[in-house]
């Protein structure tokens, strides 16, 4: 039986993580969990599997996790990074999922990795702000990271067509979010509650705006590039609106593998917990005469320029994919508390890119000053 420990459990990777170990009892165990501020939802999942460790982002939050649970639980409660650091590393547990979103899944997943764990990564920016030094870290420490983004599952999935040598470049997908097609003067009057609406995936507010201003796809591809050790110019983006090619990669012959499926998390979920298996999730087939026209379009990086910065900080390296992306985490926060306008969050997070100066990638504590600064610039921007 495999052991787990859950980071991020009352998201909805975390969820859907549960729902898989829920099917199959036999194959899996949780181990531990951790999650933010969702006190009822993670209760009842503690009372549900029984975990070993549980942490949440705060004091507060713990002791309103304790006076939710049965005494016999109280001592294995712990808060912030350091709680969620025993997660990650707990004892029992086989693979780590990490999966809480932004900057805050750094820390832990790097125990998880010095501790010897496999990892099931969901969280990007992991890779987007140190994917040197975690890459780095994984070979050497001999453990598995295997992703959980459904388009890098599907280039991981495709990539076992093949040798990597062989490998000419890697095409990720993306649905285009809610706003694709509209216009720059129509985006400035879209709502948070309009760049919420995914017409495809089912994902927590965060990712959902980044998908809806492309950066979602720019994060990707800076995980892309360390992830599968290509190039920025090995990597190319297609807008797909229907989500059912989830990544393609193509060969020197001029093969192109393509990984299809509906767009169900589950499915990269099972993959990367069973990987080299395939487990039986019972969903329904993808019916090709149902699923309508395919089709694929190249991204407008004028109406969505979030792409083209990623696609900069991560030419400009060292810690730039780390300042991008602290930047766009305060701006994406402004943005749905209603301080900014959507079109803002792109260009506070090209300014703060001017601003903050170039670290090194090999140095964890610069990478993490740079979190900090990118932080502090893109806050006074906004208050600006």
């Amino acid at each position: 039986m495999k052991g787990i420990s859950l980071l991020g459990s009352t998201g909805s990777i975390g969820t859907n993580v549960l729902d898989i170990v829920r099917r199959y009892p036999q194959k899996y165990r949780i181990v531990a969990l951790a999650a933010g501020r969702n006190v009822q939802l993670l209760a009842e999942q503690v009372v549900e599997f029984e975990p070993e460790l549980v942490s949440v982002v705060d004091e507060k939050s713990a002791r309103q996790l304790q006076g939710l649970l049965p005494r016999r639980y109280l001592s294995r409660i712990s808060h912030g990074t350091e709680g969620m650091e025993l997660v990650a590393t707990a004892e029992g547990s086989h693979i780590t999922i990490s999966a809480i979103v932004g900057a805050a899944g750094l820390l832990p997943t790097l125990a998880a990795i010095r501790a010897g764990k496999d990892i099931g990564l969901a969280n990007k920016e992991t890779l987007v702000m140190a994917g040197k030094l975690v890459m780095d870290m994984v070979r050497e420490k001999g453990v598995q990271l295997l992703p959980i983004d459904s388009e890098h599952s599907a280039i991981f999935q495709a990539l076992e067509a093949g040798r990597r040598a062989d490998l000419r470049r890697i095409i990720l997908t993306a649905s285009g979010g809610p706003f694709y097609g509209t216009s720059r003067d129509q985006l400035q009057k879209v709502t948070s509650a309009q760049a919420l609406a995914h017409p495809n995936w089912d994902m927590g507010p965060k990712i959902s705006i980044d998908s809806a201003t492309l950066m979602n796809k720019g994060l990707e591809v800076i995980e892309a590039r360390w992830l599968f050790d290509v190039g920025a110019d090995a990597i190319e983006v297609t807008v797909h609106p229907q989500s059912i090619v989830h990544s393609l990669v193509e060969y020197l012959d001029g093969s192109v593998i393509a990984q299809l499926g509906v767009p169900d998390m589950r499915i990269p979920i099972a993959y990367a917990l069973s990987y080299p298996e395939r487990m039986n999730l019972g969903l329904s087939s993808l019916d090709l005469f149902t699923c309508g026209e395919l089709e694929f379009f190249k991204p407008d990086r004028t109406c969505f320029p979030a792409l083209q910065l990623a696609f900069d900080a991560l030419e400009a390296g060292g810690t730039m994919p780390a300042v991008l992306n602290a930047a766009n985490e305060i701006a994406v926060e402004a943005f749905l508390q209603g301080r900014i306008g959507f079109l803002q969050i792109a260009e506070t997070v090209a300014q703060t890119l001017e601003r903050v100066p170039r670290g090194d990638e090999d140095s964890l504590a610069a990478i993490l000053e740079a979190d900090t600064i990118a932080r502090g610039e893109a806050a006074r921007r906004i208050a600006a």
